[in-house]
């Protein structure tokens, strides 16, 4: 294994199965309840190690400056952090990202890059943080950073923190991108968004394969009324199942048992949109790589 680089790193994207606003807390934060899965498709991340301790992202990113890409925001922390336990400065990195999720989609992209890129450093720079160490580092950057280090399905509570793993559905996806990217804030601020939903227990839910049906995405309707065409993607979908957007928007998703019926509806969706399959995974697949040095 080349211990000065990780090339062809993961960073999978996530479904929400379904999304409750169960109530605001006084800072304006909305506590949620949700069911996080990970896909089999996502962007893909390459480190290398520098010796001047600078960290560089070394590709352009179309509408993320640099200064602002989560990846570069927590790697910094993560050095910061590397710099106080060690005493000393890490060698540096640079990074080089291959971007095909598209922003503002609910898919949680960016969250999962910032994850992958804190996983890797902290491997390439021998660093020691375990995972929990690692989300404390993302959270701050991202409610969603804690969940893709986390690395599997998970019933997740409160802003984002509280995670517990759950069996999923094991099944493929057919995603719509609707064309429109939806901003996070726009949604939360809706006077219309309903933030009253009754809470749920683990208990409650159906077996892990009517997952992709249980509840609802609270942030649906309002995502829908502000962007029409993330309307018209549900109601198009919704002929082969059990429809809905995900996160806070713009994509949408419908389970199929197998990777047949995902081409069958693959055929049919309309050509002014992008669609893709994507299978459900049990476990981020770079923990599994990183623990077996098969990168």
């Amino acid at each position: 294994m080349n211990t000065r680089s990780l090339h062809d790193c993961p960073a999978p994207a996530k479904l929400n199965l379904f999304l409750h606003v169960v109530g605001r807390r006084a800072d304006g934060y909305h506590l949620l309840q949700s069911v996080f899965q990970l896909i089999d498709r996502g962007d893909t991340l390459h480190f290398d190690l520098r010796d001047d301790g600078r960290i560089v992202r070394t590709n352009d990113v179309p509408g993320v400056p640099e200064e602002s890409d989560l990846i570069v925001r927590a790697l910094r922390r993560l050095a910061d952090a590397f710099q106080q336990r060690h005493g000393r400065a890490v060698p540096g990195i640079d990074v080089a990202i291959h971007k095909i999720l598209p922003m503002g989609g609910g898919l949680g992209g960016g969250s999962s890059d910032a994850a992958t890129a804190l996983m890797a450093a902290n491997h390439l720079w021998q660093g020691g943080f375990g995972d929990e160490e690692l989300m404390a580092i993302g959270l701050p950057l991202g409610a969603d950073i804690p969940f893709f280090i986390f690395g599997r399905t998970a019933f997740v509570e409160g802003v984002g923190e509280a995670m517990q793993p759950i069996e999923g559905p094991d099944c493929w996806y057919v995603v719509i991108e609707p064309g429109v990217s939806v901003p996070t804030p726009a949604i939360f601020t809706a006077e219309d968004l309903t933030r009253d939903t009754k809470p749920v227990r683990i208990a409650d839910f159906p077996a892990a394969h009517q997952l992709s049906a249980y509840g609802k995405n609270d942030l649906q309707a309002v995502a829908s009324r502000l962007f029409p065409p993330v309307a018209q993607a549900i109601e198009w979908l919704g002929q082969y199942g059990a429809a809905r957007m995900t996160g806070s928007g713009a994509c949408v998703f419908c389970a199929l048992p197998g990777e047949a019926e995902a081409d069958q509806v693959l055929g049919q969706v309309p050509a002014h949109w992008k669609a893709w399959k994507a299978r459900s995974l049990r476990q981020h697949p770079l923990k599994s790589l990183l623990q077996n040095n098969e990168l």
